[in-house]
């Protein structure tokens, strides 16, 4: 039996292939012509729930960097061990802000009398900082998130720093 070519040419079947492609997809998609107003208003909560999310996790990392100043001026022996890592904490919460502003922290808890205990309980803040980024990482934006694991990642070796004996 001599193989018979049908009417059908490549082209056509692509054509037909690509238009019911595209039927499916126009069909299943929340384009522009279905809901502009509901994809605006979600757009805008999700700024809103990012800008949330900025100014809480900036204002976690000032608190931070209010805590080193306070150390360092309760402790001068200390201030210039502390001051690459509080103006690392100055730039995040610029960086988080994403908008310069002096962000307001809350009142500092009393600084230990003894420099080591201070130390020590910096550590702990700067801890709960990056514990604190790590977990707004589940409802951030992915750029957001990118600086946010950059930022807790920072925050974990400033606890180690603050936790490591001088020359070891």
């Amino acid at each position: 039996m001599p193989a018979t070519r049908t009417p059908t040419s490549r082209r056509a079947a692509l054509a037909a292939t690509g238009a019911a492609a595209a039927g499916l997809l126009a069909a299943c998609s929340d384009g522009p012509s279905r809901n502009t107003d509901g994809g605006a208003a979600e757009r805008a909560r999700a700024a809103r729930a990012e800008a949330a999310l900025r100014l809480r996790t900036a204002a976690a990392s000032a608190a931070l960097r209010d805590r080193y100043e306070a150390v360092a001026l309760r402790h001068p022996a200390v201030r210039e061990r502390l001051a690459p890592l509080r103006e690392e904490a100055a730039h995040h919460a610029t960086a988080l802000a994403a908008a310069p502003a002096r962000l307001a922290s809350p009142p500092p808890s009393p600084i230990p009398d003894d420099p080591a205990e201070a130390l020590r309980a910096l550590a702990a803040t700067a801890r709960q900082t990056s514990d604190a980024h790590t977990a707004a990482l589940a409802e951030a934006p992915p750029e957001l998130a990118r600086l946010l694991a950059s930022v807790a990642a920072a925050g974990a070796v400033h606890a180690y720093l603050l936790t490591r004996r001088e020359g070891s």
